[in-house]
């Protein structure tokens, strides 16, 4: 798969690096800061620090696994907290980088992150097609699957009902295929009633695929530049802290056939 998707290294301006994916014609992550950024959508904004500290156990799945950032994000949250919360991560990667390239990575000004370069170099390194299963630590579990999402679903993979979902493949105009509403209807299939799922996409047909799913959606501001991000929770009362949007609307935009590029 990797040769397909050939990548090349970008330094963001937080100082830490991205990858420029020719396949999608798009960066993994925000230029102005991929650390940053990941810190912001998928823990800051869903207050997943604060369920590390209160939660016993807690299931997560990421639509992208990228370079692994967001679990080592996750991983430096869980020993800064000094956290016994057990937490299993999933994550789903059609195209894989090299562990060469993952060697290459630099996160900047936080050197923690920095120490888990050999890590991540061993993550890529052993990775096969299919589930891969890594104990990272007694409380971390990595379950990554390597191919595409529908190939996962199909098999059923998680066994446990998810907390926290972090959408972050490329944007609907580069990947569509992963902004469906049969794509958040799979992500609603294992997710609990509480489950809490951001993304940094604020696009209205994205929003449209979420709530025909089911999804209660609101919006929050974006990160590092960008005016909003999407928050969705299949309870409304989640929420609450965020400015709702009308999903019964964009049903009725979806029906009316607004978004062709929505399946």
């Amino acid at each position: 798969m990797n040769d397909s998707n050939s990548t090349s290294i970008t330094i963001t301006k937080d100082g830490s690096t991205t990858l420029y994916s020719s396949r999608f014609n798009q960066h993994y992550h925000n230029p102005n800061g991929a650390v940053a950024e990941s810190r912001h959508v998928f823990f800051e904004t869903p207050r997943l620090p604060d369920a590390i500290k209160q939660k016993k156990a807690l299931n997560i799945f990421e639509t992208g696994f990228g370079t692994g950032l967001n679990l080592l994000l996750l991983s430096d949250y869980l020993k800064e907290s000094e956290s016994q919360t057990v937490v299993n991560y999933y994550s789903v990667e059609g195209f894989p980088v090299d562990s060469q390239t993952a060697g290459k990575f630099d996160f900047g000004d936080n050197p923690e992150l920095n120490k888990t370069k050999p890590l991540m170099t061993d993550i890529f390194d052993h990775l096969q097609p299919g589930l891969n299963k890594f104990k990272l630590s007694e409380y971390l579990t990595l379950h990554l699957f390597i191919g595409l999402f529908d190939e996962f679903f199909k098999t059923n993979q998680v066994n446990k009902k998810i907390d926290f979902v972090l959408h972050d493949p490329f944007s609907p105009e580069a990947n569509p295929d992963l902004w469906t509403v049969p794509v958040f209807q799979s992500l609603a299939s294992i997710s609990c009633s509480d489950a809490v799922l951001t993304t940094y996409c604020a696009a209205t047909s994205a929003r449209a695929a979420m709530a025909v799913a089911g999804w209660n959606v609101a919006r929050a501001k974006g990160a590092l530049g960008k005016r909003e991000m999407t928050v969705a929770s299949l309870n409304p009362e989640k929420l609450d802290s965020f400015k709702r949007i009308n999903e019964k609307r964009l049903i009725e935009r979806f029906e009316r056939g607004d978004f062709p590029e929505i399946k």
